[in-house]
């Protein structure tokens, strides 16, 4: 038996259901601040030092990334070698 429910709701809706708090007032406040700091130039709040973190991250997990499909690629084959030599 098979149930299936659509339900309509905006974002705010859901928030409220799910209990989450509204932040909207505070994530515009933050950021008038940053922008204030990235308009007057102060040290560290420059667009590039600002997205810096976020690009080394994302260039660093997909460095890991490729080392592990080519960890399971590696072991895939040597495993299938060696389990051909057996036959």
């Amino acid at each position: 038996m098979n149930f299936k429910v659509d339900v309509e709701m905006t974002p705010e809706e859901l928030r409220k259901v799910l209990g989450l708090p509204d932040v909207e007032s505070f994530q515009k406040e933050m950021m008038g601040k940053i922008q204030e700091r990235m308009d007057a130039g102060v040290d560290g709040y420059d667009p590039l030092t600002l997205f810096q973190p976020y690009m080394a991250s994302g260039l660093g997990s997909m460095d890991a990334i490729q080392k592990m499909l080519m960890n399971m690629m590696t072991s895939y084959t040597s495993s299938s070698k060696s389990s051909d030599k057996n036959k």
